[in-house]
């Protein structure tokens, strides 16, 4: 086997800078809930003002009792109680108020994750590494993201504290000035700690992501019977370690080279409070300063390092957060490049009522992102209006790849698909997609009550019981539902109370029905992508029945073509028209009848099953 850990290095490129970053960053959370972000920024302006007094009212008190003068240190200890409490308050309020808004700031970032994977008209950024490496890394800081609001309202908290001790030190002696200057040192190092976090993340994404993956598919109850009886756990398990290995390893060396930047940055700090203390304490004696300057200075100097490193540990979330935001930028502007790609195209053709004609494959070939291997070849291919047409072929010979073309979830390479002798190009995409309905093998196991599982097929209809209940019956699926303790009101899947867990053939089913949703508004094309993979070959025989006539109608309406790809010949020698697919190019097309004459590859692999089944398939 060759070592997935080499195979997959590479460098993740070309995210959003850190301005671009915290403009969607600071738009983003302010949409998710303005009026607590205004309290949250009010309590904490709040807190730190009370603190900041209560220290400087110590003072007051120590130098009013060295001077004798009892009703000022009176007043300035009623100083200190007050700006304690007021600054308590402020820091419950503004707890409660902080928690509340980031549970809505996580989940107006999740929202925008899933929208903007959702928004890109193709599915080919789901074989495209470098996008599935940023969505992974968005995903697992998720929780930073939730967290933004506070992590910036720290920020602001201590640069408050910050200002406010750089003024209260100022007036005791401007030389104290250095002081905060020097606390540059520890945040320039955390700028550049930060540049090798960076780099070590993203040199690793591809390793992180191969060890979520071997560990979701360890832990998935779907894998649990092959990794046992095949007895390759043990291989999953060895890959999933060396992935993770190869992180580890890099978060160490990470972690040493970050450590020793920090220690660099305090060593200065802490020089410089060192000589900030001796300076007070040396003029104390002398008396140029009072004993409540020396106790306020000793004070606010160790408070000013407790303040650094609480600074640059929050930039360092707020850093890790932007890079996570940067990413996320990064696939705004891949919807935004998709849609600028789309508009060149001049996508403004209407899509037509009914196919007069039928549809073309000219000359089409096709290669999968970042791959040399078409697979796809010259096809050549009509597709007449009103007729079904079943495609055939081995694994691996681009069967599906014809559906998902048709489907538009990817362009051609080279070559052009047209419909009625309108390039498929020019359809606006989602005006396009309206006109198809379908079914496929990897459906979506949507957990919703029954009725939206299957309603969601045709939305303008998801409500409409009777329509869903007809979706149902033509998808051969009545059994399931009359299954359900609810029926169209029953929950699915076990993760909810009173969910119902369904078998693998009744999911199918429901998806089936799904895709029969829109049958009855006349598509223009009804794709079966081999739907009925979980079902037996009699079941399959006898839905497929309920398929041709829902077909015979809908063809009937708009010349509909429905494309059915099937292994089984039982179900395949109904079409109309048989494609023969092989090694990405169309071999053989014609009916069932001619092509068993044909003495060609159909015929043989009609011929081996037959004798499978031991019967003739009729």
């Amino acid at each position: 086997m060759s070592d997935p850990i080499a195979r997959g290095r590479q460098r993740l490129a070309g995210d959003a800078d850190r301005l671009r970053s915290l403009r969607l960053l600071a738009a983003t959370s302010w949409r998710a809930d303005p009026r607590r972000s205004l309290g949250a920024l009010a309590t904490t302006v709040t807190d730190q003002g009370g603190q900041l007094l209560a220290i400087y009212a110590v003072k007051l008190v120590i130098d009013a009792v060295s001077a004798g003068d009892q009703g000022r240190a009176i007043t300035s200890g009623v100083v200190i109680g007050a700006a304690v409490a007021l600054s308590y308050a402020a820091n419950a309020i503004g707890s409660t108020v902080s928690n509340a808004l980031r549970e809505r700031t996580a989940m107006a970032f999740e929202s925008k994750l899933v929208a903007l994977v959702g928004a890109l008209p193709g599915i080919e950024h789901f074989e495209r590494p470098e996008l599935l490496d940023r969505v992974e890394l968005v995903r697992q800081d998720r929780w930073a993201l939730g967290a933004v609001v506070q992590s910036v309202l720290n920020i602001l908290n201590v640069a408050l504290q910050l200002v406010g001790t750089t003024l209260v030190l100022a007036s005791v002696s401007p030389i104290l000035l250095l002081l905060p200057v020097a606390a540059v040192a520890p945040w320039a190092t955390s700028l550049w700690a930060d540049k090798v976090y960076k780099r070590g993340e993203d040199e690793t994404a591809p390793e992180n992501r191969l060890a979520v993956r071997l560990q979701a598919q360890a832990t998935d109850p779907a894998s649990a019977a092959e990794l046992r009886v095949h007895g390759f756990a043990s291989v999953v398990l060895d890959r999933h370690r060396q992935a993770h290995e190869v992180v580890i390893d890099s978060r160490k060396r990470v972690a040493v080279k970050t450590g020793l930047l920090g220690l660099a940055g305090d060593a200065v700090l802490i020089a410089a409070q060192m000589a900030a203390v001796v300076l007070v304490v040396d003029r104390a004696v002398g008396g140029g300063t009072t004993p409540g300057d020396v106790v306020l200075t000793v004070t606010l100097a160790l408070r000013l390092r407790y303040q650094v490193y609480w600074l640059v540990g929050s930039l360092e979330r707020m850093l890790r957060t932007l890079r996570t935001v940067g990413r996320l930028a990064w696939l705004e502007d891949e919807v935004d490049r998709a849609a600028q790609r789309m508009a060149e195209r001049r996508a403004d053709a209407p899509v037509p009522e009914r196919l007069n004609e039928g549809i073309s494959f000219e000359n089409v070939s096709f290669r999968y992102p970042d791959t040399s291997v078409d697979v796809l070849a010259g096809i050549d291919l009509f597709l007449p209006a009103g007729t079904t047409v079943a495609i055939v072929g081995e694994n691996g010979a681009g069967k599906t790849t014809i559906v998902k073309l048709l489907c538009r979830f990817y362009e051609p390479t080279e070559g052009r698909i047209t419909v009625d002798g309108e390039d498929l190009r020019r359809f606006p995409i989602e005006e396009w997609r309206t006109r198809l309905s379908g079914a496929f093998q990897d459906h979506a196991r949507l957990e919703f009550l029954a009725q939206e599982t299957v309603g969601v097929g045709r939305l303008e209809a998801v409500n409409d019981a009777d329509a869903v209940r007809g979706a149902i019956e033509r998808a051969g699926a009545s059994a399931v539902l009359r299954s359900l303790p609810n029926g169209l009101a029953s929950q699915l899947g076990t993760r909810f109370e009173d969910g119902v867990e369904l078998s693998g053939g009744q999911w199918q089913q429901l998806a089936l029905g799904r895709g029969m949703m829109r049958t009855p508004a006349a598509p223009l094309l009804l794709l079966l992508d081999e739907p009925t993979a979980a079902l037996d070959p009699g079941t399959e025989h006898r839905l497929f029945e309920r398929y041709a006539a829902a077909a015979e109608s809908a063809s009937a309406d708009s010349g509909a073509i429905t494309v059915l790809v099937s292994h089984r010949f039982s179900t395949v020698r109904m079409a109309d028209l048989i494609v023969v697919v092989a090694d990405g190019r169309v071999l053989e097309a014609g009916s069932h009848d001619a092509l068993v004459a044909a003495n060609g590859l159909y015929s043989e692999l009609y011929g081996l099953q037959a004798r499978a089944y031991g019967s003739d398939l009729t």
